[in-house]
């Protein structure tokens, strides 16, 4: 027996076995019982400290997937409530007090919640060994971004915490876009960018822009505090619509979050919101307490410089001697490498990178847009060039001033912007020469003369020529085309 237990461990037996029992079960005491619940197998040898009377127990949560695995990003996020079994989990003890509390102090007081059992839930799901890898990842990506986050949200006198809100909406990832069709780092729909001073254009997703969108994003927040009257509301408005959150509380009476939350008022997403924000900047200002250390780059000032003209950010680059990186992260809301083609476009750029911008915008010999040359053939049309160079027909016309878009002139040359490598243009054969309409083709719904252009490998007008129509006549179902034979 002596192999297996250390002799101080077990008493010798005198009189009787019952102070031998009593010395084994000191020794391994049995798991408390949990009221309700059924027993955790195996038992769990450390669970949390217990919460201060004023806290419920934490419930019914089956601990959801680390924020960094890619195999559990599909797995739903646990319910709350869901009267399971009780979670017990292990946090480096020096992060609780004796009392089993966190210090709500080291959080704005706006934002009351920490030692919520779903709060503490998250902490100890991104404390953990994968989350720690995740949010030094995702705090590597917010660098050039997070001191302007920051400078916006000071000079408003916002909570603090809300500079970590892009992690658990984006991860910082300034192109993010999600399957429901949410882009950038605040994750704006594009129904929802209205007074916001974002737009939607063919050159640009202004959701992306990290400055336009954080200005965004602040003043909806703002404006949700001002309905409500309390950050944890705007938040869960902010994730599930104002109209939405106002109605809830008109409905139940309730104007707290944590209470609506409880009461399963909230739906899933919604309920979790707001604890993992206050996890996660929980951590993220306290890292020494969890043994990490995340890499913190250099902040980089932004400023803006607002352009007369298109350029190209690779040719800037070349010119100013700045990284092009540098430009790109400056500017995620470009489609393409090229700035849009109306004047008044802001290029973001580094402080310390602005004079040597500004010195080659400057210079009236460069040209800071790449052009193709097209040589106008029999057959070409704008539309044609403009699809197959991914540019609009106002953009070729405003490149070519003096050009009827009706009547091209054969052997003028056109000036193209190369904002792609869209490579040299193949003419389709002119007039239609060499091809015979002696085919037919039954028009179904949804069809266009460009689709069915497409499918005989013929020119759209050549099409709607040989058919006696105009490029931009409403074709009807069931309509018969002349059309090529494909052999």
């Amino acid at each position: 027996m002596n192999r297996y237990f250390p002799r101080k461990w077990i008493p010798r037996p005198r009189s009787c076995g019952a102070l031998f029992l009593l010395s084994l079960l000191l020794t391994f005491p049995l798991p408390s019982p949990v009221s309700g619940a059924e027993p955790l197998d195996p038992p769990v040898q450390n669970p949390l400290p217990a919460l201060p009377p004023t806290q419920t127990p934490v419930t019914a949560l089956s601990p959801a997937p680390p924020p960094a695995s890619p195999e559990n990003q599909a797995a739903p996020e646990p319910a709350f409530p869901r009267p399971l079994r009780q979670v017990y989990a292990t946090p480096p003890a020096r992060l609780m007090r004796r009392n089993g509390s966190l210090p709500e102090n080291t959080l704005s007081p706006a934002l009351p919640g920490l030692n919520k059992p779903l709060t503490r839930h998250y902490i100890q799901q991104y404390s953990g060994k994968g989350g720690l890898v995740w949010l030094a990842a995702v705090m590597e990506r917010a660098g050039p971004y997070i001191f302007f986050v920051r400078q916006e949200i000071r000079a408003r006198n916002l909570p603090e915490e809300l500079a970590y809100l892009p992690v658990i909406e984006s991860g910082y990832l300034s192109s993010a876009l999600s399957r429901s069709g949410a882009a950038g780092l605040w994750q704006f729909m594009r129904n929802s960018i209205g007074g916001y001073d974002m737009r939607i254009t063919d050159y640009a997703d202004e959701r992306m822009d990290f400055w336009k969108s954080t200005q965004g994003a602040l003043r909806k927040l703002e404006d949700n505090y001002k309905q409500l009257g309390d950050w944890p509301l705007a938040l869960a408005a902010y994730n599930a619509g104002l109209g939405g959150v106002t109605r809830l509380i008109r409905e139940t009476g309730i104007r707290d979050y944590w209470q609506l939350a409880e009461k399963g008022k909230l739906k899933t997403e919604t309920a979790h919101y707001v604890p993992k924000l206050l996890a996660v900047s929980y951590i993220l200002s306290n890292p020494r307490q969890f043994g990490f250390s995340p890499s913190w780059p250099e902040d980089p000032r932004w400023t803006r410089i607002t352009l007369d003209r298109p350029v190209d950010l690779v040719l800037l680059a070349e010119y100013s001697g700045v990284n092009v990186e540098t430009l790109k992260k400056g500017n995620p809301e470009l489609r393409y490498t090229i700035t849009p083609p109306e004047r008044g476009y802001q290029l973001k750029v580094r402080d310390a990178d602005a004079p040597a911008v500004l010195a080659a915008l400057e210079r009236e010999d460069l040209s800071l847009i790449r052009y193709y040359f097209h040589t106008v053939g029999y057959g070409d049309t704008l539309s044609a060039l403009a699809q197959h160079y991914r540019l609009t027909v106002d953009r070729l016309l405003a490149d070519n001033p003096g050009v009827n878009p009706r009547t091209l002139q054969i052997g003028s040359k056109l000036r193209i912007p190369a904002i792609t490598d869209a490579g040299p243009y193949q003419r389709q054969t002119a007039s239609g020469a060499g091809l015979a309409f002696e085919g037919t083709h039954l028009v179904k719904r949804g069809e266009t003369l460009w689709s069915i252009a497409l499918a005989y490998e013929v020119d759209p007008e050549v099409l709607a020529e040989f058919n006696g129509m105009g490029l931009n006549d409403t074709l009807r179902e069931g309509r018969v085309l002349k059309t090529p034979i494909i052999k």
